[in-house]
């Protein structure tokens, strides 16, 4: 569903991201892993036209859309719940959820929002509050029900982290979307992954089933604190 063919990017003269290259099959769950300043985020903002590659492509649905402004690759079919969240925080939950489907012009809008009220009740609850007055897990379960508002096929999750990614990305990708992750719990990001890639320094350097990228020695020891439960 998703290629990176050999992106090179980064800010200013600063590069990022060094030749990496990686594939995303349409129905899977694939984690990005890597330490703080890997090229992670960089690598979501690249694919989502927030960041443009000096060099290389990014395919989606064997389309090329490198250089796509972002209201075209989220029309196209991707949607990205940034680290930090970013949620509206002066507007409601609910003009939150209808912001996120900006895109659409169907009359399942108010149906999607009951879904996602169903996912997270306490979002029900607090319908009609700013967002900028919830937790830190409320608003991340609003950036995440913002972006499936979009109907998206593919859902990038950068840091979803507050505990909710296994039970969150499991009930996604059950219900059809494929799912890149980028999870600071590498334990967590691994166990539900199908497959797994490893960045360093902007290089990718390991990738695999996550199950054996899980039990890999390098991952063990630099993330897993030399031990797989």
């Amino acid at each position: 569903m998703l290629k990176l063919e050999n992106i090179v990017a980064g800010y200013g003269h600063i590069t990022a991201l060094k030749d990496i290259s990686l594939e995303v099959p349409q129905g899977s769950i694939v984690s990005l892993i890597g330490a703080n300043g890997a090229g992670k985020s960089t690598t979501m903002k690249t694919i989502m036209g927030l960041v443009k590659p000096t060099s290389g492509k990014v395919l989606f649905e064997g389309q090329d859309i490198t250089g796509h402004k972002t209201h075209q690759i989220v029309h196209g079919g991707i949607s990205l719940v940034p680290e930090g969240r970013q949620i509206l925080q002066d507007m409601s939950v609910y003009e939150n959820l209808e912001m996120g489907a900006y895109i659409r012009n169907d009359n399942e809008i108010e149906e999607d929002i009951k879904k996602v009220f169903k996912r997270f009740p306490i979002l029900d609850e607090r319908s009609y509050q700013l967002g900028g007055t919830l937790s830190g897990g409320q608003q991340q379960m609003l950036a995440i029900g913002r972006a499936l508002m979009a109907r998206p096929k593919l859902l990038l999750l950068d840091e979803p982290s507050m505990g909710l990614a296994p039970l969150v990305v499991n009930e996604i990708s059950a219900e059809g979307t494929t799912v890149l992750l980028v999870e600071q719990n590498v334990r967590q990001a691994l166990k539900i992954a199908d497959y797994a890639y490893v960045l360093e320094t902007g290089k990718m350097v390991l990738s695999g089933p996550a199950d054996e990228v899980r039990h890999d020695p390098r991952v063990m020891e630099a993330y897993l604190g030399g031990r797989v439960e």
